[in-house]
């Protein structure tokens, strides 16, 4: 069965892959297909012009009608080419399409050029820079104002960076920014800036500049200036809009880091790891026990499951029955709890190469976003800076409590034991307690020098607050 099935599985695998490697081109390609129906309507209804220009005479209703079509072919366009960034980013098939080329195609004399006319991938790199760049000519008209260039940045600090440009060059930019496969946050530098630009870092070595006033009544008066300056407005505006563009990318980049490894571990784990091993380990040749404790287990459960026959016989629940049948239905279930286990330390096998595939997920997502892993280190400085003493104080009593506090021995037994169950691991005692006695320990002393080195410096009153909470 195992052998006839195989070939079943390889052509699904197959066809998974096929399908998971072709996501980038066909997302590409719908978003095109939308962008050709909103060319369409413009030249079948509106004599070429915008869908919904006020010059063509329509009725509300109709114009309604074609402005809703045209929202639903937009948001498609948006969705495909996030899907079409995504989907690169993950799979990697910037081997495939190189971002370095694509550059080449838009400015003559890079390295574009360095690719033969005969080569396959040219013509690919052009059919593609071709439905970016007519996307983008679609779109580009229905954008109600251009927003400003924008730039991530690629230290440490939180100052997302956006410059102004000609109106015509910012409209390009957002827009293949947003259609453009190299929409990735490439574009990085670092400013330093004040007030509601202060970064993180900037947070952690204010502390050493010393001054005769204090920080704050200096936070108040530099606010009073911002608030004075003319161009208050457009900062604030700024501000908001490289404020936004960081929190979308460090969800987005959050759950990709979630979702990808469990997805990896689980389809892994089910499609490719499962029937491999399978077919080296049949089920006749599997182990029946991985380790001792699983014995005990099926000994013990055997053992609660013959006293409650008797139990159920002796007060007559059940009618009494002969040795013999006694004797076939301990068989039976032996026989169940044999496949239960068996089953058992075969979850186990494959979940130490489910789990190292899903680590090599992770490691990969981090590796080929580097980037945006900055951009996560901003935003979650910027969240745990941003809250008021009392909630940090909080925070920090609830981690130091629950991770290395009086209760927390018991809680790091039940992780260890399960981490041992998952992986088929017996059950080590000695090693538990050892965990326990030192690394709650280390991990304390970890919370401390950080409250002692950087929050000490950055938030000093949230260090009293956390003080008096603790007392």
């Amino acid at each position: 069965m195992i052998v006839s099935t195989w070939p079943q599985i390889k052509r699904l695998w197959r066809t998974t892959n096929r399908w998971f490697w072709d996501t980038p081109e066909r997302a590409l390609d719908q978003a095109y297909e939308a962008a050709l129906k909103i060319k369409a309507l413009e030249n079948e209804h509106f004599n070429g012009k915008k869908v919904g220009d006020e010059s063509i005479q329509y009725s509300d209703r109709v114009q309604s009608y074609f402005k809703s079509e045209l929202k639903k072919y937009l948001n498609i366009i948006q969705a495909r080419l996030t899907e079409f960034n995504t989907s690169r980013s993950v799979i990697g098939i910037s081997e495939q399409i190189n971002p370095i080329e694509l550059n080449g195609k838009a400015n003559p004399g890079n390295q574009f050029n360095s690719i033969p006319e005969n080569d396959p991938k040219r013509e690919h790199i052009l059919e593609i820079c071709e439905k970016l760049n007519y996307i983008d000519a679609v779109v580009n008209q229905y954008n109600p104002e251009p927003i400003s260039k924008v730039k991530l940045p690629i230290s440490n600090s939180s100052g997302i960076t956006l410059t102004k440009g000609p109106p015509q060059e910012s409209s390009r930019q957002i827009n293949q920014s947003r259609a453009s496969p190299l929409s990735t946050p490439q574009m990085i530098e670092r400013k330093d800036t004040m007030g509601s630009n202060k970064t993180l870092q900037d947070d952690l070595t204010a502390g050493s500049d010393t001054s005769f006033l204090p920080r704050s009544l200096l936070r108040t008066m530099g606010r009073i200036q911002r608030e004075l300056n003319p161009e208050s407005e457009e900062e604030v505006l700024r501000n908001y809009r490289k404020s936004k563009i960081k929190t979308v990318i460090s969800v987005r980049f959050l759950l990709l880091l979630i979702l990808v490894p469990l997805l990896t571990q689980q389809l892994a784990k089910n499609f490719v790891i499962a029937p491999i091993v399978d077919y080296f380990i049949p089920e006749e040749k599997a182990p029946l026990f991985l380790n001792i404790d699983l014995e005990e287990q099926a000994f013990t459960e055997l053992h609660r499951y013959q006293e409650r026959l008797e139990f159920q016989q002796m007060i007559g629940v059940t009618p009494k029955i002969s040795e013999e049948q006694l004797e076939e239905q301990l068989q039976q279930k032996a026989t169940e709890i044999a496949e239960k286990y068996r089953t058992t330390g075969s979850d186990a096998i494959e979940n130490i190469f489910a789990d190292l595939l899903s680590v090599v997920a992770f490691g990969v997502i981090i590796y080929a976003n580097r980037q945006e892993v900055e951009i996560l280190k901003s935003f979650l400085g910027d969240l745990i800076y941003g809250l008021s003493d009392s909630a940090k104080a909080f925070i920090i009593i609830l981690l130091t409590d629950m991770f290395v506090g009086f209760h927390s021995p018991h809680g790091w037994e039940v992780i260890l034991e399960s981490v041992a169950r998952h992986f088929g691991l017996p059950e080590n005692r000695d090693f538990n307690f050892l965990f326990i006695a030192t690394f709650p320990v280390i991990l304390d002393a970890v919370f401390k020098y950080w409250i002692f080195r950087y929050l000490n410096r950055s938030s000093p009153s949230a260090v009293s607050t956390y003080k008096t909470m603790n007392e």
